[in-house]
């Protein structure tokens, strides 16, 4: 059993659990509060590289990212260095996330903001839309397609954006099967986590006009960002990179908008 799928099993009690604990239809009730969304894919398209800042507790592979560190300090030292919009990895057993970090950094910036996590069943809409998220991330490698249509049509009436994440080729056809709008190219490989940057360049080309695209994963340096904006990639997220940064606000206003290397 590879990386990615000891997650999404993991993923599939953990819901099972939260929905014993909080029922759909008190989920559904509290819709009724959510505050007004925010334009993701809309942020993702302004003219020049969009940067998606993220933030990540830990993961497999990098283990604590960011000791000491609250929500609201990284993110609003992301929306002061001009960030487009914000991913929040709420995950908790392999990332450390949780969706209180997506509530806390929803109302701490004026950002949209993405709930980045293993999305598996629809229930997890709900709780992305009533958590105030105004996107959610659906992976194809995750899901069968059947599974992956329903979710995206039920994440598009509850009227949030979807960011459809492919790693090849044949996951690149299924999610314009579905007629994904925002399609993100993760450059790490979910069954190993190694990362090759070159992935997006390889897809870009089998991607038709007209589609919002973001480079994922493996990125540190402005002089790859300025690589991506030229090829035509919309926005790139970032985490790592941002959240081991000394001077997180000072990093990410470099990776948005300034020249040279990230040291």
């Amino acid at each position: 059993m590879n990386v990615l799928d000891r997650i999404v099993g993991a993923t599939r009690d953990e819901v099972a659990r939260r929905r014993h604990a909080m029922p759909l239809q008190r989920l559904e009730a509290l819709l009724g509060e959510r505050p007004e969304a925010r334009p993701f894919q809309e942020a993702l398209t302004r003219p020049g590289l969009s940067l998606i800042a993220e933030h990540k507790r830990r993961s497999p592979s990098a283990g604590l990212i960011r000791q000491g560190a609250t929500v609201v300090e990284v993110v609003q030292a992301y929306e002061r260095g001009c960030a487009a919009a914000l991913s929040i990895l709420t995950e908790p057993f392999h990332f450390g996330g949780s969706l209180d970090d997506l509530r806390e950094a929803r109302a701490a910036t004026s950002l949209p903001v993405l709930r980045k996590d293993f999305i598996v069943d629809p229930y997890q809409l709900y709780e992305s839309a009533a958590a105030g998220a105004d996107a959610i991330l659906l992976i194809v490698a995750a899901l069968e397609f059947d599974d992956l249509a329903e979710l995206y049509r039920e994440a598009r009436d509850l009227d949030l954006d979807v960011l459809v994440e492919v790693h090849d080729e044949e996951e690149l056809e299924t999610a314009l099967e579905v007629d994904a709008d925002v399609l993100g190219i993760n450059n790490r490989d979910l069954a190993d986590f190694s990362v090759d940057i070159e992935r997006t360049y390889d897809l870009l080309s089998d991607v038709p006009a007209g589609k919002t695209v973001v480079s994922e994963s493996g990125f540190s340096s402005r002089e790859e960002l300025e690589a991506l904006d030229r090829v035509g990639v919309d926005a790139v997220l970032v985490g790592e990179t941002l959240m081991r940064a000394p001077d997180v606000e000072a990093a990410c206003r470099m990776l948005a908008a300034g020249h040279g290397d990230f040291e």
